[in-house]
């Protein structure tokens, strides 16, 4: 298998584009149209996963809604595949294509708080960073991501899970309405009394009805300090740790979320020289709530043994939404997978533990996410995402360098899962399904009873399935 079949997208035949015609597009466009002939081409067509390489034809990068509808169609005039960019922060390379046009909206980080009303009005381009900066400046926050450079978007549209997921859900579950571009170039709101079928779909049914070009979401007080349990333990604890981690988690109050890792601590300053490269679990668990009170919960993390490492304490809510954004750095070759499983036995912890012996790269990162909360006190039916009721979340975030590894690298991600289907329903997170030429698949195992509903949506609102390269759902008929 080489990097192209990793990262192909359907067989779609295109009609060349005359330079007169993207002329005339830029002519009449805000924003910036970018092609092969720019100096920049290279850099705006890059991605955050250096896995993904990508030629298009045309990247429009855009100021507003009436860019998107121009971009839009101009892709139908012409047969173009199209791809959808916010903040480009996709592992899977959704966001751009080959020999088609890319709508970018990276332009569009407008974000506005409504301090009153305890609300956020945020741009299709905006990141986590950009959320974040504004809406602390009131206290308030919303769950979006765990990694500063995400984007808003990609984030939101098939789930959106953070730090907050147990006290207030997943990013859906706020969203209380957006701004859609659909297929035929109409600009609609979407929220609970409007267009109502298009705002269930996109709340969790990713970028397949439309180019949602802005987002209101519902805030919360978070911060401006909270608290932290971030525990290294030797690798060989693990065992130990993650039995010990499942029973906390049984009488976890909903104000903390956690995660358990299993890495090999990288030779970044932030690390003592004496732990590095050494293999680790590591507890790294939140608590969103009075600061005191989160560090008598959190203790017993620190407790389980002698610890390699202990970076635990209070910090502002920023500085925790950015803590992990050294370990994902631009330009890595990333594959991710994910599987909800149905539980924490020692069964469950042994199978994972079996399989993480032989990490291909130095730089693989295994997170266990403890879900449950306000999660799950949400019906699957309410929304897009299925799959609330699982407990934890698996997922496999491989990173490596050398593109000579692509194979070995993503032939071990592949592995994994498939042998963890025995402690899983199959469920998948769509956030962290794989790549393109999965996409079928992984739309049927993410949505699962949803699904039927989204393809009838899909073709009321793109029949022709020109949004389609996405975790697809194929219009119904």
């Amino acid at each position: 298998m080489t990097t192209t079949d990793v990262t192909s997208e359907p067989p779609t035949e295109t009609a060349s584009v005359p330079p007169p015609a993207i002329d005339e597009l830029a002519g009449r466009f805000l924003g910036q149209i970018i092609t092969p002939r720019d100096a920049n081409y290279d850099e705006a067509r890059s991605t955050w996963n250096g896995l993904i390489d990508k030629r298009p034809a045309v990247i429009a990068k855009c100021l507003g809604n009436s860019d998107i509808v121009a971009a839009l169609a101009f892709a139908k005039e012409h047969g173009l595949p199209l791809a959808v960019r916010g903040g480009g922060h996709g592992v899977a390379g959704y966001g751009v294509c080959d020999d088609g046009i890319v709508i970018d909206l990276s332009l569009m980080r407008g974000v506005r708080v409504d301090p009153n009303n305890r609300t956020v009005r945020v741009q299709g381009g905006a990141t986590v960073a950009d959320l974040d900066r504004e809406t602390q400046m009131f206290g308030l926050a919303t769950p979006s991501g765990n990694v500063s450079t995400t984007g808003v978007a990609g984030l939101t549209l098939s789930g959106g899970l953070s730090h907050l997921r147990r006290k207030h859900g997943m990013s859906v579950d706020n969203l209380l309405s957006a701004d859609v571009v659909t297929a035929a170039g109409e600009i609609l709101t979407a929220n609970a009394n409007e267009n109502a079928g298009l705002f269930w779909a996109i709340r969790g049914g990713g970028g397949n009805f439309g180019i949602v070009s802005s987002f209101e979401f519902r805030l919360h007080e978070v911060g401006p300090l909270v608290s932290l349990a971030m525990v290294m333990y030797p690798l060989e604890m693990g065992r130990e740790v993650l039995r010990f981690w499942r029973d906390f988690n049984e009488s976890a109050p909903d104000e903390v979320t956690s995660d358990a890792i299993i890495w090999k601590v990288p030779p970044a300053p932030m690390f003592p020289p004496e732990i590095h490269g050494r293999s680790i679990m590591a507890i790294a668990a939140v608590h969103c709530g009075d600061t005191a009170e989160g560090e008598r919960v959190l203790a017993p993390l620190r407790q389980i043994g002698t610890p390699l490492f202990d970076m635990s304490g209070p910090l502002p809510w920023v500085a925790l939404q950015s803590a992990f954004d050294e370990p994902f750095p631009a330009g890595l070759r990333y594959y991710w997978k994910s599987l909800y499983l149905d539980d924490m036995s020692d069964q469950t912890i042994e199978a994972i533990l079996e399989r993480t012996a032989d990490r291909p790269s130095d730089m693989t990162f295994i997170p266990i996410r403890h879900l449950g909360g306000a999660i799950e006190r949400v019906s699957d039916a309410e929304t897009a995402v299925a799959n609330r009721a699982a407990p934890y979340l698996l997922s496999l975030d491989n990173a490596w360098v050398d593109p000579a590894a692509d194979e070995r690298n993503v032939a071990w991600v592949r592995s994994f899962w498939t042998a963890m289907q025995a402690h899983s329903q199959g469920g998948v997170y769509l956030n962290f399904a794989g790549t393109r030429d999965e996409g079928a698949a992984m739309a049927k195992a993410g949505h699962r009873a949803n699904y039927d509903r989204l393809a009838a949506l899909k073709a009321a609102y793109d029949p022709e399935n020109l949004f389609r390269l996405n975790n697809n759902v194929r219009p119904a008929g």
